[in-house]
């Protein structure tokens, strides 16, 4: 059974902090939405679908813990946390998704309680839907892949960058259901390394056949053939084509192309953005002490 990231309970957001990963298994609980704008900026969450619906949740918590009597008043607040939510994480479009479907909902509203009872009530329905297209595009994606096939995957698009279920490894783990014998190979992904923590960690709790490599060693192992094709996930896919994921997909990428590889992206509509010209996305910057820390 995979992993559930984060889900709603007791008014109340929980969620796998990823950041103890794979030494420690541990959730934390969260009751302000400011406690999950740090979440998802310190990468407690993340993964495009994860932090999408970690933000209409944020966005839940923000409406109890505003006192505003009025409509108006309570809107205004809730505009205020989007900001403080959005901020956190720009490069991924499923945040901003997320807070603007939830955003969407107010505007029918008519009373405070109104208002309280559909935010709650549609992020939770937003969460449930994240591991219902996940395993809907799991099946589908399953159909690329043969018996005994070896695939590579880049970064952590699974359970633990969704609601539920995965991405790209949502893929992999419906390859592996439909009685495929698959082996996985995952880049460590430097240098927050979510391969090594994230993807091994949660392939090997599945039981899934995986093997870890250093970024380093994409060439090689696709030189020897080792590879039968590679999938992962993204954070934004634009209408000109243009796929944004995690530092180091392009150059898995023109690998693949080099060698003949089949390369694939697993990803929701809700990672699709139709308005962006490439040069409008902005790529998240990281701290340097991600890099010169050891």
């Amino acid at each position: 059974m995979s992993l559930k990231t984060v889900e709603w309970k007791d008014n109340s957001v929980i969620m796998i902090d990823q950041t103890k990963l794979p030494n420690s298994l541990e959730y934390v609980t969260y009751t302000d939405y400011n406690q999950v704008a740090n979440a998802i900026r310190t990468l407690v969450v993340r993964g495009a679908p994860a932090i999408g619906v970690s933000g209409a949740f944020g966005l839940a918590l923000a409406a109890l813990q505003s006192n505003a009597k009025e409509k108006d008043q309570l809107i205004q607040d809730l505009k205020t946390a989007k900001k403080i939510l959005f901020e956190t994480r720009p490069t991924a479009v499923n945040l901003s998704w997320g807070l603007d479907k939830i955003m969407k909902i107010t505007e029918q509203c008519k009373t405070v309680s109104e208002i309280r009872d559909n935010v709650i009530a549609k992020a939770k329905e937003m969460a449930e839907d994240d591991i219902n297209i996940n395993k809907k595009m799991g099946k589908i994606g399953a159909e690329l892949f043969q018996n005994n096939d070896t695939i590579m995957t880049h970064c952590n698009a699974g359970a633990l960058a969704t609601v539920g279920y995965g991405t790209a490894l949502g893929v992999i783990r419906a390859t592996n259901e439909s009685g495929k014998n698959i082996k996985v190979i995952a880049t460590e992904t430097r240098p927050i390394q979510q391969g090594s923590r994230l993807t091994a960690f949660e392939l090997k709790h599945d039981g899934i056949d995986v093997s870890l490599i250093p970024d380093t060693a994409v060439g090689y192992t696709m030189a020897n053939g080792l590879v039968n094709g590679v999938v992962v996930g993204a954070d934004r896919i634009l209408r000109t084509g243009h796929v944004f994921n995690k530092i180091g997909t392009y150059q898995v990428a023109t690998m693949a192309k080099q060698h003949n590889i089949p390369f694939y992206v697993a990803a929701p509509l809700s990672t699709f953005d139709l308005k962006s010209n490439p040069e409008n996305v902005v790529i998240e910057q990281r701290k340097a002490s991600e890099v010169t820390g050891i």
